[in-house]
């Protein structure tokens, strides 16, 4: 089977990443992969180290003349039967032809992108009920999920800075309001022995960092930029904490789970959908920091709980969210998308 997938997303991302590890991990399972990707040597490095050789193409605004017949040359040269499309830009951008053409989406977007598709996938279910209601027919809306990097037995890393026995939080993501880190910093103000680590960069960053200050915090909460190595970090953290406002699925809480901790999160609609609250996870109103806090202070302080919350986790992730299932699933859809 030959697939293609178009790329033309941010620097960094939860879709971007998971984009790399599925095109990756297609390939290696033996299909024929062709990855277009908008311009960006570290992903292309990295494409290029699982065995693929990415087309990098421009993907700009209104006064981009070459990427869409450069796209639709690249195309008909590798001849796929199936070409999936991620996201606003490479949905408007990809042509049609002698291929099947699914849209791939991470939120709700304007479907007014994706008008040329043969078909459209969610990574959530409730973006394929939303999908749904807007007219598109059931059997052109797929439901496939995102897996993620299985951290089980990554080895530890503290960071030097959080005192012996202090409890240490974690939370990914980058730094933008529909992340409520600020939230987050104002619950922390209500966990006076508790130390957390926000790994991640964005525009918030000055204004996260004047919150820690006013809220007298800032000697308990670290922003250091991305970290290289987030499975340490994971493995290392008493609860992971996903304080979302906005968060259409939640990679992070699919991450925790594979590496068997704790979940704490907001009950946007992403970890709203992930986490069955009080089974595999605890959830805490959006935009509520004592409600959070509460929550936050009631997984520290019980280890029972908390041991098992990551065991249930752990157990959604190996039947739902890791590579192999979520494989087979994508297997299935471009089986059947092709013979159609």
């Amino acid at each position: 089977m030959k697939v293609a997938h178009i790329m033309a997303g941010a620097p960094a991302g939860g879709a971007e990443l998971f984009y790399e590890r599925l095109v990756a991990a297609q390939s290696q399972a033996g299909m024929q992969m062709l990855a277009v990707i908008r311009r960006n040597e570290a992903r292309a490095g990295r494409l290029r180290g699982a065995g693929l050789a990415p087309v990098q193409l421009g993907f700009g605004g209104p006064l981009d003349l070459l990427t869409r017949p450069r796209l639709r040359r690249v195309l008909r040269s590798f001849a796929p039967r199936v070409v999936v499309a991620w996201m606003n830009r490479a949905a408007a951008a990809a042509p049609r032809g002698r291929w099947v053409l699914a849209g791939r989406l991470g939120g709700f977007y304007d479907l007014s992108y994706y008008r040329r598709c043969d078909h459209l996938i969610g990574n959530t279910a409730g973006i394929v009920r939303w999908i749904l209601s807007q007219g598109w027919e059931r059997g052109r809306v797929h439901h496939l999920p995102n897996f993620a990097r299985d951290y089980a037995g990554q080895h530890a890393v503290r960071p030097d800075w959080v005192p012996p026995g202090a409890p240490f939080l974690l939370a990914l993501g980058r730094l933008h309001t529909n992340k409520a880190f600020d939230v987050l910093i104002r619950a922390m103000r209500l966990l006076p022995s508790t130390c957390l680590l926000i790994a991640g960069e964005g525009p918030e960053r000055a204004a996260l960092e004047a919150l820690c200050r006013s809220e007298g915090v800032a000697g308990r909460v670290r922003l250091p930029g991305w970290s290289a190595d987030p499975g340490s970090l994971l493995a290392a953290c008493d609860a992971l904490v996903c304080p979302s406002r906005h968060e259409p699925l939640g990679n992070v809480v699919i991450e925790a789970f594979s590496a068997g901790r704790p979940v704490v999160a907001a009950a946007a609609q992403g970890p709203l959908e992930l986490i069955r609250d009080g089974a595999d996870g605890l959830l805490a109103p959006v935009g509520d920091a004592p409600a959070l806090a509460a929550r936050l202070e009631q997984v520290l302080g019980d280890r029972a709980l908390a041991a098992r919350l990551a065991a249930a986790g752990r157990a959604r992730f190996e039947a739902e969210f890791a590579a192999a299932p979520v494989l087979a699933r994508w297997q299935a859809f471009l089986s059947q998308a092709e013979k159609a």
